[in-house]
Parts: C-alpha cells; structure tokens; sequence
C-alpha cells in the first residue's frame, strides 16, 4: 500500500470541519489544518466571531496533533463573492453567498493555496459525499437528510471534485456530535453557524445599509391599494412574512374573524416602479410557480444532463420537488409537478437525480406565474 495523500482541512471552528480532520488522521493521511480569514471589515464588533473561531480550530488542531496556517482570502473574498452579492441584492434579485463562496473561495483560492503548500487533496466538514465511477466524479447527498449541503456545492466541477473529501458525508450529525465528545474536543457542543457565509451572524438590513441606497417606496396589495412603505427593494426577498410593518387591511363590511387578518408575505418586486407587492395567506396563487426558468447554469459532469423528469430544490432545506427539465436559448426551464412556493430570482435551481446532484443554474425567473401578477 502506498501512502495516504497529504490532505489540508478547512478548519472553521465548527465540529463538523473538526471531526472530518480527526477522521482523516485516523485513517493515516498527514493532515493539515487551514484556518480561513475571508472578513476583515469589522473584525472588532460583536457579531465578527473570526478571532473567536480561530481560537476554537486551534485549539481543535492541538488535540488532534496536526498544524494549523491561518490564511487571508479577505481580498479575494470581497472580490469575487461579496461584489457580486451586492450587485444581486441592487438589481432586486436574492443571492445565495454560500454557493458563490464555495465555488470562488473554499474550492477556488482554498484549494489552489493547499495544492501550492503540497497537497493532493482537500477536505471541508460539509454534509455530502464524492464518488468516483467510471473515471468520472459524481457529487451525492450527504446521508444525514437534515444536513445535506449539496445544494450549497453543486457549482462544484470535475477538477474539484477529483480533489475533495467530505469525511463527515458519511454519518448523521448526531454520530459526529458524539465522536467530537469521545475524542475530547474543545467545540463538540459548539452550535451550528448559520450566519452568511463568513459575515457571521449579524442584523441583516442593518448590515446591507452600509453597502446599498436606500429608496424607500409604496407596499400594495394584489388590488392595488397602498398598505405600507418599505425602505427599498432590495431589502426584502419573495416569501418573507417578517418585519413588512403592516397590519391587516379591512374590506368594508367584512364579517368578524374573517381572512383580513391573514399574515402578509412579499410576492413580487417590482423595480421599474420601485413597488413592494404583498398578497395575504401563505398559499396566495402569486407565491405559487408552475415552472421557472435559471441560466448561469453549471453542471458537475461537465455537460447538461437530457431534458426529461428529475426533481430539483428552488432552496435550501426544503423537498426535493419533482421536475421536468428543458433546455432554453439562455439556460433551463423546470416545470413541476406541484408548483413551488415562492420562487426567488437570484437563488439557485438545483437538478437532483436520485441521490446524485446534478448542477444547476441561478433563477431568472418565475414562469407561469406571471400573467396573474397584473
């Protein structure tokens, strides 16, 4: 047997990046842990825990016995993921940052930096797994169902692939918890992050403020009357149901009781008009999408898969909704056996086959949709 190939791990802090570098020392490989800066801009405020993690991955990196580096992407980082989130979030679209900061950062600058310090490979704590047929790398979805993340990697090509390990795609995130107390680790309870990508945890309008005018403008109801202000379109995504600061809206003669009272979502922005529409009940027809178009497309294998019947998620942490795909002049076109709940312009349409993940493309638009939208 020859030896293992040399891995560096993306130490984040976290205990799912924490045992994926126990493991893998476990299983002979030389490990060394990278330790990620990629925000830099108010490192000093309560919701910036960079210090604080880095504390935590080294003092993961002492109990396992392998070396950490601390690495600055802050550069490429602000480059490459965060202008484009902010040209996204301008043009009213909702960008996914974990998506672009996987393909830019943890499998573009991460990875160039660990193939540079002699590595063969590398290995993240994400909930997914990588395998090889036919000289070929296919991404599947990690086995704990509640964690997947391969929504989050799907950009992700035949060269990255051929170079990643997902250590902890293997088990649920219960086992890995309970290896992280077995072994001792300093962060085996630490929680789950669930901030962006890399800016933590902190107030999110208050954060896009610093970055993007503000042109406050009228909320309407599908009937066209005004029932509020918003502070600028790009602060509110389709399906949000917080924080629109209004009340319900009365018919005259309305009887006591009635859906009056129903919960307000977002259902459509319109920017030519600078125009926030909001419609009642959380199955309001304008939230529900037949189909939906995405360009941008990328693909795992390298080429589209035929058009034909998949299933696909139009987000994060929700079913996998069944599908047939066909091929438009700019990208895709799903059309869906039940149509989707808030379709948002800006996220990713993710193809699934089963328990391998395809690829696919960032949303363009919701079809079907529109006629009813006036």
């Amino acid at each position: 047997m020859g030896a293992k190939p040399r891995v560096v791990v993306g130490l984040s802090g976290g205990v799912d990046s924490a045992v994926s570098a126990y493991l893998l020392k476990q299983q002979g490989h030389e490990v060394v842990g990278i330790f990620m800066k990629n925000w830099e801009d108010d490192d000093g405020s309560e919701y910036c825990s960079s210090n604080e993690d880095f504390v935590d991955a080294a003092a993961v990196a002492d109990v396992i016995g392998i070396e950490i580096e601390h690495v600055n992407f802050a550069a490429e980082y602000k480059d490459r993921v965060f202008a484009e989130f902010l040209r996204e979030y301008q043009a009213g679209r909702t960008p996914n940052p974990d998506v672009l900061c996987n393909a830019e950062i943890k499998f573009k600058s991460f990875l160039d930096h660990a193939m540079r310090v002699g590595a063969e490979k590398i290995a993240t704590g994400h909930y997914a797994r990588v395998r090889e047929r036919a000289g070929r790398f296919e991404l599947l979805k990690g086995l704990d169902d509640s964690k997947d993340q391969s929504y989050f990697l799907h950009r992700l090509n035949q060269a990255q692939l051929s170079r990643t390990l997902f250590p902890v795609g293997e088990l649920r995130k219960t086992e890995v918890r309970r290896l992280a107390e077995e072994i001792g680790l300093p962060n085996a309870r630490k929680k789950d992050s669930t901030g962006i990508c890399f800016i933590g945890e902190r107030p999110f309008r208050e954060f896009l403020n610093r970055y993007i005018s503000k042109e406050p403008g009228p909320i309407k109801d599908p009937k066209g009357r005004v029932v509020g202000r918003h502070e600028g379109l790009s602060f509110y995504t389709l399906g949000q149901r917080q924080g629109l600061g209004i009340g319900g809206v009365k018919e005259k003669g309305a009887q006591r009781g009635g859906g009056e009272h129903a919960p307000w979502f977002v259902a459509r922005k319109d920017m030519a008009k600078n125009t926030l529409w909001v419609v009642q009940g959380h199955d309001h027809p304008w939230l529900l999408s037949p189909a939906l178009e995405a360009d941008d497309l990328s693909w795992t294998s390298g080429h589209a898969p035929p058009p034909g019947r998949y299933s696909a998620k139009t987000r994060y942490r929700q079913a996998d909704a069944p599908c047939t795909l066909s091929a438009t002049p700019q990208g895709l076109r799903l059309e869906f056996t039940d149509p989707q709940w808030a379709v948002t312009p800006g996220q990713s349409a993710v193809l699934y086959d089963g328990e391998i993940c395809l690829g696919g493309g960032v949303i363009a638009c919701a079809a079907g949709a529109e006629a009813l939208r006036g």
